[in-house]
């Protein structure tokens, strides 16, 4: 239409419901000569007269007491919900949908999730953990967090934080077969490998060499998509693995983890929190992507430190011994 068939209705409404078409105005802050047109073009596109009109007073004909009956109702609705959801933009609570992989989440972003349910218990959290990317429009992603490189295009992101790719063992497993102390001696030992959750395929190891990062395919001795399991065989002195950063650290710092091959740890992926639009969020997405950024940019608790990551002497065994498991 071309005219605003909402701004008219609610000039025809307001005008009844008052009993004036001057008064009908400035409820609605426009001006006499706007409510008038208004209220003819409604009359013009719907064919009948609403008013009878006279200097002093409106009346309404049938054709309009028949129309205020039907339109009242549905313009109430209307109003009841545009109010709604312009409450939700200034209330913390509702429903807040969350996309993240499982290798990061309970780990990294349950803490974020638990503080920020506490601070505002009207939240209502839909959780989805998936490795692969999520279609952010089908599934009506509030926010996203995501591990490697920058989301794609269309998108808002932020990098919380690098992650690292650390190669470790279990000291039962240096014991046993010795430490790399090349990459090209990881050919002689018992190695896991990555497989990517979505395409199957075997992820390739990556490395820092200089000031490129190189990728290697390991041949496994163990190969998985559960990074539990990964990091289960690790622990248990079964292989060596390349592990993510913030899942390794509690283990290298407590000890039942050694840092190898140190000098070739990597950064240049990150986890990011994304999402859709700087403009029109609801409150409680803002406040919640605030708080992921507080409490986890560049957190150390996730990061290994330099002197964290300090190669350790090594030992080798010989090719016997690490391939005969």
């Amino acid at each position: 239409m071309a005219f605003n068939e909402l701004r008219a209705i609610t000039t025809f409404i307001q005008a009844a419901e008052l009993g004036s078409l001057r008064q009908a105005a400035a409820a609605q802050a426009i001006t006499p000569q706007a409510a008038s047109q208004a209220l003819a073009q409604l009359e013009s596109h719907l064919g009948v007269r609403l008013f009878h009109r006279t200097t002093r007073r409106l009346s309404l004909t049938e054709e309009g007491q028949q129309f205020l009956q039907a339109a009242q109702p549905g313009l109430a609705a209307l109003q009841r919900a545009l109010r709604g959801a312009s409450r939700s933009r200034e209330e913390i609570a509702g429903p807040l949908r969350i996309v993240a992989p499982r290798a990061t989440m309970l780990q990294i972003l349950w803490p974020v999730l638990e503080a920020f349910c506490a601070q505002h218990p009207q939240i209502e959290p839909d959780v989805q953990l998936d490795d692969r990317i999520a279609n952010w429009v089908e599934e009506r992603v509030d926010v996203g967090f995501r591990s490697g490189p920058a989301p794609q295009d269309g998108l808002i992101a932020r990098r919380l934080m690098p992650v690292q790719l650390v190669v470790c063992a279990a000291p039962s497993y240096i014991e046993r077969f010795g430490a790399p102390a090349t990459i090209d001696d990881l050919t002689r030992h018992r190695c896991s490998c990555f497989r990517h959750p979505t395409s199957g395929k075997l992820m390739p190891w990556e490395f820092k060499v200089g000031e490129q990062v190189v990728g290697r395919d390991i041949a496994p001795a163990l190969c998985t998509n559960d990074v539990d399991l990964e990091l289960r065989a690790v622990t248990a002195g079964q292989v060596i693995g390349q592990l993510i950063g913030s899942t390794a650290a509690p283990f290298l710092r407590n000890g039942q983890l050694v840092p190898l091959l140190t000098p070739h740890v990597t950064d240049h992926l990150g986890l990011y929190v994304y999402y859709g639009s700087r403009v029109a969020q609801p409150l409680r997405v803002r406040a919640f992507i605030d708080l992921a950024v507080e409490m986890l940019s560049d957190n150390s608790e996730f990061v290994l430190q330099p002197h964290e990551l300090k190669p350790m002497p090594t030992r080798k065994r010989t090719a016997r011994r690490a391939s005969s498991g």
